[in-house]
């Protein structure tokens, strides 16, 4: 093939759709530097909330060009949230540390656990959601999702003390509500019964209500679905409909066990 034929093909693909991989990655620095910030003590924090605006300027300029070089007053908002951000982030780590018996310490639970890596990164993408802007709340908690196999949308509504152990394969839609103190444990849906995109201002997505349980591999699906307070959903469940409070339920799967008799060896 011609090159010129080639080159002309990508320029008119790139004009069709707008996207900077830089934005991509430059979400990512801002993402892990402000969590180093907020959490490592080797990180000087005013140096990096420093960089932090500038870089935030940058990102913002990305996702939203027809604002680039005007006045950023989201950064200063976010900033005036973070000391509710990190009462948030305090409770969620200390309700880890309290029920995960292999937690040694809760400078662990900082360090070593995807769930809180996660939890926290959805946490501050949730307040730029709040505010608004495009893209890179998205991105910032996709770039927990790499890390963490843990995938939250930034437009879903967790309370606090939320706890999930090992965490892997968490998938919590955007409009899914979840009430304080609840427990979720790696492979756990709360998605959506339909995927359609006339669907987009609709409740697609479960209420957790507070003080529940819910074990591994269970999918709790629909907007219209709450699950009761103190109730206890049991792994590899596939729940659709609404579960009264102080409710448990169970999946009850068939497992045979067969032995050779020693006599036919």
């Amino acid at each position: 093939m011609d090159q010129s034929i080639l080159l002309e093909a990508i320029h008119k693909q790139k004009q069709e759709i707008n996207v900077s991989i830089s934005l991509k990655q430059q979400s990512q620095d801002f993402t892990q530097l402000l969590f180093n910030a907020l959490f490592d003590r080797g990180t000087d924090a005013e140096q990096a909330l420093g960089e932090l605006e500038l870089l935030f300027r940058v990102i913002r300029d990305l996702a939203c060009p027809q604002d680039a070089g005007k006045p950023c007053k989201t950064w200063k908002d976010f900033c005036l949230n973070i000391p509710e951000l990190f009462d948030s982030l305090k409770k969620d780590a200390n309700t880890i540390y309290a029920n995960d018996p292999a937690a040694e310490s809760i400078e662990e639970v900082y360090m070593a656990y995807p769930g809180f890596f996660a939890i926290a990164i959805y946490r501050m993408a949730r307040e730029f959601y709040r505010l608004k802007l495009p893209l890179i709340p998205r991105l910032m908690t996709e770039y927990a999702h790499q890390l963490t196999g843990i995938d939250i949308h930034p437009g879903a509504n967790i309370g606090s003390s939320f706890f999930y152990d090992h965490g892997t394969g968490v998938v919590i839609g955007e409009t899914a509500e979840i009430h304080e103190n609840v427990k979720i444990y790696q492979g756990v849906t709360l998605g959506a019964l339909k995927v359609e995109k006339q669907l987009k201002n609709v409740k697609r997505h479960p209420t957790i209500e507070k003080n529940v349980v819910i074990y591994a591999n269970a999918s709790i699906l629909g907007g219209d679905t709450v699950v009761g307070e103190n109730s206890i959903i049991g792994g590899n469940t596939w729940v659709t409909r609404s579960i009264l409070k102080n409710s448990t339920v169970m999946h009850k799967p068939l497992v045979e066990v067969r032995t050779k008799s020693l006599e036919n060896i």
